[in-house]
């Protein structure tokens, strides 16, 4: 699911627009340009998929997600990019497509799906490639993606690329990725007599963190969860994760948290709640309530990702040095997604080329395009996050050194959360029907102090199973 993160599982955004934006590499907008064969301007190209883009070949490509222009600095590093992209590719027109609020907004994407008017590239959720294919929207794009054509390939972590992945064929490239933690307020565990650079590691830990900060009294709660709009759901698949458990069997047609360890995760929230009253009154939380808590003092952690840092201090106005991360408590496995690039089904070869030389250009290139954390802290854009974070070997310790030399916050008080790295799961099949399912039982530990555990995780179960029939 995720921040901005619904992403997670997709925050209400505002109603999708499309605007246009030109430049010298940026013409105006229009329906994609991509049917198959190209349009008229193409000229040059070779045959061999594998083989890169020809700079002599005139084409060109729309894209998804350019930054609009409430986002000033952002849409000056796409300029940017675009007209150094260019200078390789000089015969490439870029033309960007900006939508006002969330890019990838629910409605928005699945009609341009149904409608095939989604650009040559255009952006997606990891969780998204089932839907994509069922609509037959993005190209195999396994032959065209090699050590040649993204040079940094070797270096891009195998799991993030497995989500990208169906029937071993390859549908998309990574622009960024996520993998839950435990985001701690580190002046109330300061306050609490707590070791803030050593955020707790177990459930155990964590509830003995929890009774202390809460202990501070002035409405202070020690741990926070959601409990509504499918995000209680998608906290409760993180815990189970957490420690070692499953949503769904292997088959992904029937639940499987209805066991042993779903029991543990629905108690312990209920312990925390009533018996230590180390969870506050306030429940049926969403994202941005737990959010508002720890910038503003109020809670002491919760499980989160790392882009919720600078969303609090650019939005609510917290500072980055209040903020620390741990691993997710447990540390079996941890709640992973992201984001990505797909190519539209259908367009000419040298189009697919071009978008892919885009890609790697733009995403996938330490030192360049998103990753240029020089020019990020020199406009004045958080610098230090862990994420995304998809290097392994020589990248990944360029890319880790220039976060640092360029940062903008304490990544200090990430450490134990990047040296302690957890292995990633993705999301439940159905994942945000069965997270709806199970907000009932997160909502119902949380909200009454005589809930019955055992019944609540079977009647979920149940639902669950018939959502899981209706694939």
């Amino acid at each position: 699911m995720r921040s901005a993160r619904f992403r997670r599982g997709r925050r209400a955004a505002a109603v999708a627009l499309v605007s246009a934006l030109s430049l010298t590499a940026l013409a105006a907008c229009g329906t994609s340009s991509s049917d198959n064969g190209g349009d008229g301007a193409q000229q040059g190209g070779s045959s061999d998929p594998s083989a890169p883009l020809d700079p002599k070949t005139k084409v060109t490509i729309t894209i998804d997600c350019m930054p609009p222009a409430a986002k000033a600095a952002e849409l000056k590093h796409w300029k940017e990019d675009v007209a150094e992209f260019n200078k390789m590719y000089p015969n490439v027109t870029i033309e960007g497509r900006s939508t006002p609020g969330q890019c990838l907004e629910p409605p928005r994407f699945t009609a341009m799906l149904k409608a095939k008017s989604q650009p040559d590239v255009f952006y997606t959720y990891f969780t998204d490639l089932p839907q994509v294919l069922a609509e037959d929207g993005a190209e195999d794009i396994t032959a065209y993606v090699n050590d040649k054509t993204v040079p940094a390939l070797k270096d891009i972590d195998p799991d993030v690329l497995s989500s990208l992945r169906h029937d071993g064929k390859l549908y998309g490239l990574p622009t960024s990725n996520y993998t839950m933690g435990l985001l701690i307020n580190r002046k109330l565990f300061e306050d609490a007599g707590l070791n803030s650079d050593a955020p707790p590691r177990t459930w155990d830990e964590v509830r003995t963190a929890a009774k202390k900060i809460a202990g501070l009294g002035d409405g202070i709660a020690g741990f926070g969860e959601y409990s509504a709009g499918n995000q209680g759901g998608w906290h409760f698949t993180a815990q189970m994760y957490s420690v070692g458990g499953d949503i769904v069997d292997e088959s992904g047609k029937k639940a499987a948290f209805n066991s042993e360890l779903g029991k543990q995760v629905a108690r312990n929230l209920h312990a925390m709640r009533w018996e230590d009253d180390s969870m506050g009154e306030t429940q049926l939380l969403k994202w941005g309530d737990l959010q508002k808590q720890i910038a503003t003092d109020k809670l002491g952690m919760f499980l989160a990702a790392p882009d919720d840092i600078p969303y609090m201090v650019q939005q609510l106005g917290a500072k980055y040095e209040n903020f620390g991360m741990g691993p997710i408590p447990g540390g079996r496995n941890t709640l992973a997604g992201g984001n990505n690039y797909m190519i539209k089904k259908g367009i000419s070869g040298d189009k697919i080329k071009a978008a892919i030389a885009w890609l790697n250009f733009q995403n996938l290139t330490v030192g360049k395009g998103q990753f240029n954390w020089e020019r990020k802290k020199a406009d004045k854009l958080p610098v230090g996050i862990p994420q995304p974070n998809f290097w392994l070997n020589d990248s990944k310790a360029k890319d880790d050194a220039a976060r640092v030399e360029h940062a903008t916050m304490p990544v200090a008080n990430f450490k134990t959360f990047m040296d302690n790295p957890v292995p990633g799961k993705a999301e439940p099949p159905k994942a945000q029907e069965v997270y709806k399912v199970l907000d009932n039982v997160m909502s119902g530990v949380l909200t009454n102090k005589d809930a019955d555990v055992d019944k609540l995780l079977a009647t979920a179960e149940t639902q669950v199973n018939q959502v899981l029939a209706n694939q």
